[in-house]
């Protein structure tokens, strides 16, 4: 591990979280730069915060970021769009209302190509640059961070799915993430990975490029809703009130493998009476790429056993999980598969696609099955709906949580080093 000295600042970048402003619940890498930011809020060290906006970028001091975290927690309202807001046809009504907020709390703001300018006047030297979300990785970011004294890069990398698994993907995202990636493995002093199965992809795809920066390996804490909470809104209407059910969350793509979960259903159906079918609860927004399962979804029965919803609250999402029969990851490939741990954590059985990601993370909790037999899925699932109908159903790992990761032991060890 190379020595390098404390910083003198640290500056969280939070485009992604802005781009989320009104496009419904977070989703992992979202609740990764969130934690970050309530985090580093807590720490004595001076920090910023850097947003690309439509215009350039905005830079924040304490206060202004935490009043973004309030606004992202649904704890304040965002503000009216400012004159610069509203004559930007191009942004969403939401868009136009958080980057007016950004505007009226910033410390300091520049056009494009002015950042390294900004960035000298206003920071101090030695500080450290953080980039937790996938975005804002520009070469005008890079640059305009090696050009300051003393300053520092990290980056999390969650995973490389869009390079190993380019079919998965939206038309044009393998190639502009393998843009950013090369950007990173060429400029970051420090690539923060997830898990060690991403530490090796990533060692794999920049050795590749000729430079394989500084990596370390920290998991992610498991940080759940209460869905007990006041003012929580519980299960979501519409699930099976007697008959057990299972949920697979996450947005509805080709790598999340949903089109087994429809054949294990279709086969289940072929064997039982509509009254013992156990129910399949999707939870997660439509995506890309996968028309013929939207067509499969679209075609089922309104008061069939088979349900979908999408923009859950994450009260409701824990609610939820925690009366399921089991929660199915059958995904094809995962960087640290957040929601499985979740799953765990609340002492939900999970059945789960063998990937090392998943041993690495949950070792013996889960059930695996490799992601293309459907006979076995539905063996595990009638068992699973058997025990939770006869109130045996026992958590694979004994005690619910028990060595999961924790925010805690990340922070530990990735605040050491930047």
């Amino acid at each position: 591990m190379t020595e390098r000295p404390p910083p003198t600042a640290r500056c969280l970048d939070l485009t992604r979280l802005i781009s989320r402003a009104g496009r419904g619940p977070l989703t992992g890498v979202d609740r990764v730069e969130l934690a970050y930011l309530r985090r580093l809020l807590d720490e004595a060290l001076p920090l910023f915060a850097l947003v690309r906006t439509g215009l350039g970028h905005v830079l924040l001091d304490r206060d202004g970021a935490g009043e973004i975290r309030r606004r992202i927690e649904g704890r304040a309202p965002w503000g009216p769009p400012d004159l610069v807001g509203r004559l930007s046809r191009r942004a969403s009504p939401a868009k136009r209302r958080a980057e007016a907020d950004l505007r009226r709390l910033a410390v300091d703001r520049c056009r494009r190509g002015r950042l390294a300018a900004m960035l000298r006047r206003s920071l101090p030297a030695g500080a450290a640059y953080l980039n937790v979300g996938h975005s804002n990785l520009s070469d005008e970011v890079f640059d305009a961070w090696r050009a300051q004294s003393g300053a520092t890069v990290a980056v999390f990398v969650h995973d490389t799915i869009p390079l190993d698994f380019p079919d998965f993907q939206r038309p044009g995202t393998p190639a502009r993430f393998k843009a950013r990636m090369r950007r990173v493995a060429a400029h970051a002093d420090l690539v923060i990975c997830n898990s060690r199965q991403t530490r090796a992809d990533v060692t794999r795809w920049f050795g590749g490029w000729g430079r394989v920066p500084q990596t370390i390996v920290a998991h992610l804490g498991i940080d759940l809703a209460d869905p007990g909470s006041p003012g929580s809104p519980g299960r979501p209407r519409g699930l099976p009130g007697v008959a057990p059910y299972f949920v697979v969350l996450g947005t509805i793509e080709p790598r999340k493998n949903h089109a087994l979960l429809l054949d294990v259903w279709e086969a289940l159906a072929a064997d039982l009476a509509a009254a013992d079918m156990p129910h399949l609860v999707i939870a997660g927004s439509r995506g890309w790429a996968n028309e013929a399962v939207f067509a499969r979804l679209d075609a089922l029965a309104p008061d069939g056993p088979v349900h979908e919803f999408a923009g859950l609250p994450d009260a409701a999402v824990s609610a939820m999980i925690r009366g399921a029969a089991a929660v199915l990851f059958p995904s094809r490939a995962e960087g640290f598969g957040l929601p499985a741990a979740e799953a765990a954590a609340l002492g939900t059985p999970v059945l789960c696609h063998d990937l090392p990601v998943f041993r690495e993370i949950l070792g013996n909790i889960p059930v695996y099955l490799e992601s293309d037999d459907v006979y076995s899925w539905k063996q595990s699932i009638t068992r699973l709906a058997d025990e939770k109908r006869a109130g045996t159903t026992r958590h694979a790992g004994g005690n619910p949580g028990a060595g999961l990761p924790t925010w805690a032991d990340h922070f530990n060890l990735v605040l050491k080093v930047t």
